[in-house]
């Protein structure tokens, strides 16, 4: 069974999503990284990189210092290295609220021989990735990290729709709406009847 990582950002993440009310913000982040998690525990272990408190759940929390993503996904895999976690370790980010099992399973089911696999959102960043070993994994996240994690080694490019359509925006919500996972799906269909009330 794979390892997981998420790294959430908590309070700070999603600053695209800004013309929502704070409130509001902070329930959709948490409602995203909620359907995230449950796909993901349904798979294996799962660490959760996060400067927030615990949460409900099975995850197992790891400090996020506040360095940036790339250095999140470093510590969630080193504390899973150190706990004897199995490879091969997946990480997904926390705004992928119509992902499944499935899609988590076919992500690490696509890793090359010593090489990885991942999912590149629309502009050219990195959604997901799979390591056949934590060696592998260097912080290359930002513009254009797909291509740079692809160069790393053996790799190949999944489109799974679950795993490229990420929520940046309150248009990407619209679009995704039909296919959002249930903790996603309740906090949209609240902000809608608080807009038309």
């Amino acid at each position: 069974m794979p390892t997981v990582v998420v790294p959430f950002r908590g309070r700070e993440g999603k600053s695209r999503l800004a013309r929502l009310p704070l409130e509001a913000r902070a329930a959709l982040r948490e409602a995203m990284l909620a359907d995230v998690l449950a796909a993901c525990e349904v798979v294996g272990a799962t660490y959760l990189v996060t400067s927030a408190e615990r949460r409900p759940g099975g995850a197992i929390l790891v400090l996020d210092e506040g360095r940036g993503q790339g250095a999140a996904v470093a510590a969630g895999l080193d504390h899973a290295a150190l706990a004897g976690a199995p490879a091969p370790f997946l990480v997904v980010n926390a705004d992928l609220p119509c992902v499944t099992a499935r899609d988590l399973l076919a992500l690490a089911g696509a890793i090359p021989d010593e090489g990885l696999a991942l999912a590149a959102a629309l502009d050219g960043t990195t959604n997901a990735l799979a390591l056949s070993s934590q060696e592998l994994y260097a912080p290359l996240y930002g513009a254009g990290s797909a291509a740079r994690f692809a160069a790393l080694a053996p790799s190949r490019m999944l489109g799974v729709p679950n795993l490229v359509d990420d929520v940046d925006t309150v248009e990407d919500l619209e679009r995704l709406r039909g296919r959002l996972g249930p903790e996603t799906r309740r906090v949209v269909g609240r902000l809608h009847a608080g807009a038309a009330a």
